[in-house]
């Protein structure tokens, strides 16, 4: 690589920062890229046949509550007779549901502590009570404020919602009847439901036959069961019915110091019936409907959290969406799901179903025997990836977590076993580093024998030659090295999604999981690629790679001359790498600094062990023995024979 070359690299990669510095999105451009992602909501909505009906029914019901609320303070309200039946033409034997309190229950376990409301008889909120966001508030994953979660079905040809209904509190264990707060802990657990009644008259309901939410709660799981039940509906809901809608729709609040990486982590999941697990686009807006496909569990997932609706049978064709927000505000991504759930009225008496509501951690997931682990990236679309992470990584991660160590003194054990591990082939890969070396004076000899370029293939055979008379095998020194790659890329995909570094400190570092800063540039400053801080780990990451990368060189001093341009890549690559791990997990970081740190001791200890006047002695004894000709060898000569070129001697 000449000069030319060189300057023409740095000046590509100039350009390349120049282009993105300049090229970023203004604040106009923002505000249009924020309409562009509510209109792409809103063409979501226009899809949907029936329950865009609803929605352009409700200003009546909003104009009746308001009527309603008026009447009970005693104003005369005009047209009342007409705007009852109005309310009546619009929803028939749910009109009396359209108007009543919005009331919150409290069930509050050992993990989770949530609000149930009676507007849509949904979970209105869950608070994770064993974690904290990055700012010490409480996690809360669910938030009323951008929460839609309702059925939709037809009942006298008129589509009912429940998720603008209200619900009438039933307890279904006598000893927490009539409070709004309820507390199990342990292995207990309790049950608690919502239930829509249909009318009776202009002023009451039919209490023998409603639609169910039936809660189950646990003490000690974040596994919540959510089933509805449906008494004495046949001839309430339209007998044509085979199936439910499930409208499902959320704002994902952020909760980590990374607002980048935890949208880079945030999408929807979801598993097939009988099949894989797939995701939607992590990094741009994406929208999919599985026409004719069943799935088991839907979940809108962040980088250490999730929320999944799991069907003890299967959901139908459903429709997913995911936008990315403005990097601002408290809010990540918008998800929408829109579900079908297979009903008939006079066939299914309940539909049985559960909600996770946790974290994202490994063990916790697989216990359930979903896939939902599956959430975690661990490296599935390499078996060997995903093993090192499920069989190696973990299992020390757990083991010395539960002792109560600090996570950069597990880090550090973790770089130390894989080191061991490891050892053999990084002592071959330095042994042949070895003979290269003492092959070097031989390789010259080679090259000035033939100089020009139209003899290089006669050069390249002399040189095979040469490495098969000595012993030598010029590739084994890369295919160890290939085969630490997977270590290193699973470790890569591990160490963000790990939610045992969340929020774990060690020396300046706060959190291990997120990146460390030990300076932060001013208000409105940022650096194209790089950020608006100083991570430090990444910083001496990147210095000790450098210096990895000078030895390395002094070590492959033999090949140099046969790739000459990947000496400058090399040192390029450790500069490169830091734009991307300064804001990345600062626990990644300190393990990649680790590793180089031990491995310039192999490499000194390895000297030590290996004499290169015997190398060489060995490689010289080796050259004067006679070699038969494998098949292959034979085969190779023939073909160059065939083409034109020597045969060799």
């Amino acid at each position: 690589m000449n000069r030319n070359t060189i300057i023409g690299l740095i000046l590509i990669f100039g350009i390349f920062i120049a282009y993105s510095y300049f090229m970023s999105p203004s604040d106009e451009e923002k505000a249009l890229q924020k309409q562009k992602s509510d209109s792409l909501t809103l063409v979501m909505k226009d899809r949907r046949d029936s329950i865009t009906r609803a929605h352009a029914k409700q200003e009546v019901l909003d104009e009746l509550k308001q009527a309603r609320e008026m009447e009970a303070q005693g104003e005369v309200i005009d047209d009342a007779s007409l705007t009852q039946m109005e309310m009546r033409d619009q929803l028939g034997l749910f009109a009396n549901s359209a108007v009543g309190e919005d009331k919150y229950f409290t069930i509050e376990s050992d993990l989770l502590k949530l609000h149930i409301s009676t507007k849509g008889g949904r979970i209105e909120e869950v608070e994770l009570k064993e974690y904290k966001t990055w700012e010490k508030n409480p996690t809360i994953l669910l938030n009323s404020d951008s929460l839609h979660f309702g059925f939709s079905f037809f009942s006298g040809n008129r589509l009912i919602n429940t998720d603008r209904l209200y619900f009438q509190p039933f307890w279904s264990d006598i000893e927490f009847e009539g409070k709004d707060l309820m507390v199990v802990t342990g292995s207990d657990s309790l049950q608690f439901s919502m239930r829509l009644y249909p009318d009776a008259g202009e002023s009451g309901f039919n209490r023998h036959k409603y639609i169910e939410y039936l809660f189950t709660i646990h003490g000690d799981k974040y596994m919540i069961g959510y089933q509805l039940n449906f008494v004495e509906m046949e001839n309430v809901m339209d007998p044509s019915t085979n199936y439910l809608v499930l409208n499902w729709k959320e704002n994902l609040t952020r909760q980590e110091k990374s607002l980048k990486m935890e949208q880079m982590n945030t999408t929807v999941y979801y598993k097939y019936l009988e099949d894989k697990v797939d995701y939607l686009s992590e990094t741009s807006d994406d929208e999919k409907f599985l026409k004719n496909e069943r799935v088991r569990w839907i979940s809108f997932k962040q980088q250490f959290f999730t929320t999944t609706l799991i069907s003890d049978t299967y959901f139908s064709e459903p429709r997913i969406l995911t936008v990315t927000l403005p990097f601002e505000g408290d809010y990540l991504k918008t998800m929408e799901a829109e579900i079908g759930i297979p009903f008939s009225p006079r066939e299914t008496k309940e539909i049985p179903m559960r909600i996770y509501i946790g974290p994202n951690k490994y063990y916790t997931l697989k216990s359930y025997d979903l896939d939902l682990e599956r959430q975690i990236p661990l490296g599935w679309s390499f078996f060997l990836m995903a093993w090192i992470n499920q069989y190696a990584v973990l299992p020390i991660f757990t083991f010395f977590g539960n002792l109560g160590w600090n996570y950069g003194i597990i880090i550090l054990i973790l770089t130390i076993m894989l080191k061991i591990i490891l050892f053999p082939i990084a002592f071959k890969t330095y042994k042949s580093s070895a003979k290269m070396r003492v092959l070097k004076p031989d390789i010259d000899v080679i090259t000035k024998k033939f100089p020009d370029k139209k003899d290089a293939m006669k050069k390249q055979q002399a040189t095979m030659d040469l490495y098969k008379r000595a012993g030598v095998n010029p590739l084994a020194g890369c295919i160890p090295m290939l085969l630490q790659f997977p270590i290193l890329i699973a470790l890569f995909r591990f160490f963000p999604s790990s939610i045992e570094l969340r929020q774990q400190a060690f020396l300046w570092a706060t959190d291990l999981s997120s990146y460390d800063s030990i300076w932060t540039f001013p208000d409105g400053f940022s650096i194209p690629f790089y950020g608006d801080h100083v991570s430090l780990f990444a910083l001496l990451m990147t210095l000790s790679s450098i210096l990895y990368t000078h030895v390395n060189s002094q070590m492959m001093t033999g090949t140099q001359q046969q790739m000459p341009g990947m000496k400058t890549m090399m040192y390029l690559m450790p500069i490169m790498f830091l734009f991307w791990f300064n804001d990345y997990s600062s626990g990644l970081s300190y393990y990649y600094l680790l590793a180089n740190v031990i491995t310039f001791g192999q490499i000194y200890l390895i000297r030590a062990t290996i004499n290169e006047k015997k190398l060489h002695a060995q490689i010289e004894a080796n050259k004067k023995k006679t070699r038969k000709k494998s098949g292959f060898s034979k085969r190779m000569e023939d073909m160059a024979k065939k083409r034109g070129f020597p045969a060799k001697r």
